[in-house]
């Protein structure tokens, strides 16, 4: 009797699950009809604990302006520290702030710092994930946690197995991402079970004016296009 219940359970939970479908196709529908209508942009990531008076925090609304003042719309989680700074330095220059909003234990609403119609919830991590990657000319990386990681191998895996086009991934903060990436060189190369090109797939900066000769370098070569 009590693996009959048990299996009329799992029934209940397959139903919801194929329901679940439809309002994941949602979420993908509302993110490429808003999204696409917005432009180039560049996507920038970092922790949502940096307060406002951490140097990582005013770097980045430096980097967000002068991105803006590339022609380039900026695109982050749409919570508060690393993603604040980098929406309202794009806000505040008068460019596209694009926030990708989804509730978090550290992140309780979306900054204030995003025009009103670029303001998109998810449910679904693996969604929002997408959106971040398809109509993003580049990824700036700030001091983050977990989060931050777990965008930043999304998208080198995405890259590195060319199920994306190559753009610029740019780590800012040399003390921050050092560490890191000497253990990719060094354990992961060393050990064969990633590619010696495959460090080129990421670059360390400290400066404002690193990130931009580094897309300004990258797209006087290649055309500006959604990655996939």
């Amino acid at each position: 009797m009590r693996a009959e219940k048990e299996y009329k359970n799992w029934n209940e939970i397959k139903t919801n699950d194929s329901w679940g479908v439809f309002k994941i196709m949602g979420e993908f529908v509302e993110g490429y009809e808003k999204l696409a209508k917005i432009g180039p942009c560049v996507s920038i990531f970092g922790s949502a604990r940096t307060k406002n008076d951490n140097p990582y925090y005013d770097l980045t609304e430096r980097i967000a302006k002068r991105i803006t003042d590339m022609g380039f719309g900026v695109i982050t989680g749409g919570g508060p520290g690393i993603m604040e700074a980098a929406n309202k330095g794009a806000f505040e220059n008068g460019g596209t702030s694009v926030g990708l909003n989804i509730e978090l234990p550290f992140e309780q609403q979306s900054n204030p710092y995003i025009n009103k119609h670029n303001s998109i919830d998810f449910d679904y991590f693996f969604v929002r994930k997408v959106m971040f990657v398809k109509y993003a000319q580049g990824f700036v990386v700030m001091p983050g946690g977990f989060g931050t990681l777990d965008e930043l191998f999304e998208a080198i895996t995405l890259i590195q197995t060319k199920k994306v086009d190559k753009f610029p991934i740019i780590l800012v903060g040399r003390s921050y991402w050092q560490g890191l990436y000497d253990w990719i060189k060094n354990t992961m190369a060393h050990e064969r079970n990633i590619s010696p090109e495959d460090l080129h797939l990421i670059e360390l900066v400290d400066t404002e004016d690193e990130v931009v000769q580094i897309l300004t370098n990258f797209y006087d070569q290649f055309a500006i296009s959604p990655n996939f």
